[in-house]
């Protein structure tokens, strides 16, 4: 298999069954305009996270690296009408680009992007539930595609700011197979290695690891749920 096969297969997935969109379609040409790194999920990619969080009947979501916000578009769209999105973004001009999109999405009354590294504004948010009256409650699903370095701290504060049922979804986990490298110093393959392997360990969590390949090549994603 090539990758023209893999992206032959996922444009003729989305064809099927992910139609056009004029917010997500105008939300990835602003990114482009904007000069964005091409990193964003692959539309059938966007299209799962929604369907991870209407099966998981997610009111409260929290993504950590929101680049354009095209996967918020996705994972806010799943939202009751008394939900909320919460999405961290250290680039401000990234922000920016993200806001205005989920404004033409019209989006930006149920989500929120904070700006400046994830492991500043994580603490912020767990104090946050703890305070009376605020009406701040755990996430019922956390979608981590931040800087994978850190995907290791941002399991363990996703895991503070998160309730039994809860979902965890670990973004670019494959990563063209080096993964399975263990003896790399690559800090990208390092964090990653050490977030599945925390998953597996924590006796608080069920997991598994999915490959895929597509538009975006080989990679793949790891679903976590909180247990009682």
């Amino acid at each position: 298999m090539t990758q023209e096969q893999w992206t032959d297969v996922d444009a003729y997935f989305t064809s099927r069954l992910v139609p056009s969109d004029e917010a997500l379609d105008a939300a990835l040409r602003a990114c482009e305009a904007a000069g964005l790194p091409s990193i964003n999920v692959a539309p059938n990619q966007g299209k799962l996270l929604r369907l991870f969080a209407e099966i998981q009947g997610a009111r409260r979501i929290l993504e950590i690296g929101t680049l354009g916000g095209y996967s918020t578009i996705w994972l806010a769209r799943a939202l009751p009408e008394d939900g909320r999105l919460v999405t961290l973004e250290a680039d401000p001009a990234h922000a920016e680009v993200a806001r205005a999109n989920l404004s033409h999405a019209g989006l930006d009354g149920v989500t929120e992007v904070r700006v400046g590294p994830a492991l500043d504004s994580l603490p912020v948010l767990a104090a946050e539930l703890g305070e009376e009256g605020n009406g701040a409650d755990p996430f019922d699903l956390v979608f981590i595609d931040a800087d994978k370095g850190n995907n290791p701290h941002y399991l363990e504060w996703s895991l503070k700011l998160t309730r039994p049922g809860s979902v965890i979804i670990g973004d670019n986990v494959a990563r063209g197979g080096a993964v399975a490298d263990a003896d790399t110093d690559d800090p990208v393959i390092v964090g990653t290695r050490r977030m599945i392997e925390l998953m597996g360990a924590n006796p608080r969590l069920s997991a598994t690891a999915v490959q895929t390949v597509g538009s975006k090549g080989y990679d793949g994603f790891v679903l976590a749920r909180v247990l009682p």
